[in-house]
C-alpha cells in the first residue's frame, strides 16, 4: 500500500490531509518533535502545533519524553474504531436527511406517485433482485414460502449467514413447499437449524417476502407464473402495511414447525425431527421420506413417542406436545 493510498483511506475516515501527512511521516520517522516535524514538512511553527494537536485530539499520536517534547505514534484501533463509528452515524444522518427532503417533497408537491410505489422486474433480472434485497436485509424478513422458485429451489446461505449476524427470520411455508424432499433437505431444513422461526399451512395466500418492513417482493402463483414470469416490488405505501398484516394473520394461524426448549432432552434427534413434522399434516410416508428413514424405522420412533406420551394415535400425541408446550 502507497503512502497516498493510505492518505485517502485515513480521509474516507474523517482525518484531513494535513493530519494525514503528518502521520505519515511519523510512521516512518518514528519519534520527532514538533519542530523537527515542521522543518520535514515544510510548515512553520504554528501549522505543526496545530495538526499535532489535532492528531492527539483523534488519538494517532502520543507525546512523550522527558519534557513532553516528543511525538510519536500511537496504537490506532481504539482511534479508528471511533472514527468509523462516527463516519457511520454522520452517513446515518445524512440518509434520513435525504429521505426527509424528499418526503417534504412529495408532501408539498401532491401524493405519490404510483410508479414509484409499485415495480415490475422481469426476466433475468428478477433472481439478481432476489439475493440483493437478501443481502441487505438488517433486521427482520418475513416471508411465504411455496413454489415455484426463482432461485429453482435450491439453498439460500445468504439467509444462513444473516441469521449468524443478527438477522431474524419468520417463515410461513405451504404443505408442498415441506412436501418437496428435495427442497426440505437443501433448504428448510438448514435455515430452521440456524436459527429461522418456521410455521405451516396448508396453502399460503401469495409467494410474498418483506424486507425490514420496508420493501416487499411479490410472485406470482403456480398459475400465473407459466405465463407471466414477474416479480412486483412494493415500497413503503398502504400496500405493504396490507401485507404485513396479511402476514402477520397467516402467522398466528400457522403451525410451528420447530419444538420449544422444554422438549426432554432425552428424545433423540430424529425424534425431534418427527415431532417437527407431524405438526405440519404431511403422511407418515412423507415424514419418512424427508427424513431418510424406512416405514419401518419411522413407527418404531413413533411407537415410542406415543408410550412417552401415553398417546394412542397422532392426535393425542399432538394434544399432549401441546399441553407441555413442546411446541
Amino acid at each position: 500500500m502507497t503512502d497516498r493510498d493510505l492518505a485517502e483511506y485515513l480521509g474516507h475516515l474523517g482525518v484531513a490531509p494535513r493530519e494525514a501527512e503528518a502521520f505519515q511521516v511519523l510512521l516512518q520517522s518514528g519519534q520527532s518533535t514538533v519542530g523537527q516535524l515542521g522543518a520535514f514538512l515544510g510548515w512553520d511553527c504554528e501549522q505543526a502545533k496545530e495538526t499535532v494537536r489535532r492528531l492527539m485530539e483523534l488519538g494517532l499520536v502520543v507525546v512523550g519524553g522527558p519534557h513532553r517534547s516528543t511525538i510519536s505514534p500511537a496504537e490506532p484501533s481504539i482511534a479508528l474504531d471511533r472514527l468509523a463509528h462516527e463516519r457511520s452515524a454522520e452517513i446515518q444522518r445524512a440518509h434520513l436527511a435525504t429521505l426527509h427532503a424528499y418526503r417534504e417533497y412529495r408532501r408539498c408537491t401532491g401524493s405519490q406517485s404510483t410508479d414509484e410505489l409499485v415495480e415490475v422486474v422481469t426476466g433475468p433480472q428478477i433472481v439478481d433482485r432476489i439475493w440483493q434485497f437478501e443481502r441487505a436485509a438488517e433486521s427482520e424478513v418475513v416471508r411465504f414460502d411455496s413454489p415455484p422458485y426463482h432461485t429453482d429451489g435450491g439453498a439460500n446461505p445468504i439467509e444462513v449467514d444473516n441469521l449468524e449476524r443478527g438477522v431474524k427470520y419468520r417463515v410461513v411455508y405451504s404443505s408442498s413447499a415441506v412436501q418437496n424432499s428435495a427442497y426440505y433437505a437443501v433448504n428448510i431444513q438448514p435455515c430452521i437449524a440456524a436459527g429461522e422461526e418456521a410455521r405451516v399451512l396448508a396453502e399460503v395466500p401469495v409467494k410474498l417476502t418483506v424486507f425490514d418492513r420496508r420493501l416487499a417482493i411479490v410472485s406470482m402463483s403456480s398459475v400465473e407464473a407459466e405465463s407471466n414470469e414477474s416479480l412486483l416490488l412494493v415500497r413503503p405505501s398502504s400496500l405493504l402495511t396490507a401485507l404485513l398484516g396479511l402476514f402477520e394473520t397467516a402467522w398466528s394461524s400457522g403451525y410451528p414447525m420447530h419444538l420449544s426448549a422444554q422438549v426432554p432432552p432425552a428424545l433423540r434427534p430424529l425424534q425431534r425431527r418427527i415431532l417437527e413434522l407431524l405438526g405440519t399434516g404431511v403422511t407418515d410416508d412423507t415424514i419418512a421420506q424427508l427424513l431418510g428413514v424406512s416405514r419401518r424405522t419411522l413407527s418404531r420412533h413413533m411407537e415410542q413417542l406415543y408410550l412417552l406420551a401415553g398417546a394412542a394415535n397422532r392426535f393425542q400425541l399432538a394434544l399432549y406436545a401441546a399441553r407441555k408446550k413442546w411446541i
